[in-house]
C-alpha cells in the first residue's frame, strides 16, 4: 500500500471513529438507557458436533477438530473466543489511539489460551473446563514511544468489552425448552 493510500485509510478510520463517537455521545446524552445494547445470535447444530451461527445478516460455522469428535470444517468455539478477544482488542486499540492522539501504523495481535480437557470431559472436577490462562501479544508499529503504546495498552485492557468478559465473572443462564 502506498503512503498516500495509508494516509487515506487512516483518515477514513479517524472520520468513522469521530462520527460514531459523536453519534453515540448525542444519543446517550438524550437517553442514557440507549447505551444498553442486547446482542442476539442463534446457533443450529450440524454434523457430528458443528454449529451454524447466525448473527444478524452474517453466518459462520464452528466445529471441533477430529480429536474432539468434529470434522474440523471450521475453527473451534475456543478459537472463536480468542478471535473475538483479538478482534475486539483491535477495535478498542484504534478507538483509544484516536482519542488519545497516539499514532500507529499497524497492529497485529496473537493469542494463546491454555485449556485442560480434563475439565471438559469431567475427568477431574478440580480442573475448570475453560481457559486457565490467556496470553496476548500486541505488536504495534508506528512513530510513538514504547511508553505511549504501553499507556494505550493499559487503556485498552480497562475498556475492551471482550477482555472484560474473559477477566470478570459474567452471569450466564440457560433455559432448556423441549420443542
Amino acid at each position: 500500500m502506498t503512503e498516500t493510500a495509508l494516509r487515506d485509510l487512516a483518515q477514513d478510520r479517524a472520520d468513522r471513529l469521530d462520527e460514531a463517537g459523536t453519534a453515540w455521545s448525542g444519543t446517550i446524552a438524550k437517553s442514557p438507557a440507549s447505551a444498553k445494547l442486547t446482542f442476539k445470535i442463534t446457533g443450529e447444530g450440524t454434523g457430528p458436533v458443528a454449529t451454524r451461527i447466525t448473527a444478524g445478516k452474517h453466518e459462520f460455522s464452528v466445529d471441533e477438530p477430529a480429536a474432539l469428535a468434529g470434522e474440523d470444517t471450521a475453527a473451534s468455539p475456543v478459537e472463536y473466543a480468542l478471535g473475538a478477544l483479538i478482534s475486539c482488542q483491535v477495535v478498542v486499540y484504534r478507538l483509544y489511539a484516536h482519542q488519545l492522539g497516539i499514532r500507529f501504523d499497524g497492529i497485529d495481535i496473537g493469542a494463546e489460551g491454555d485449556l485442560d480437557v480434563r475439565g471438559l470431559f469431567g475427568a477431574d472436577e478440580t480442573v475448570r473446563p475453560g481457559f486457565s490462562e490467556v496470553r496476548l501479544t500486541v505488536s504495534i508499529t508506528g512513530p510513538e514511544s514504547q511508553k505511549r503504546y504501553e499507556e494505550l495498552g493499559r487503556t485498552v485492557e480497562a475498556r475492551c468489552p471482550v477482555q472484560d468478559i474473559f477477566a470478570n465473572h459474567t452471569p450466564v443462564t440457560a433455559r432448556v425448552v423441549k420443542r
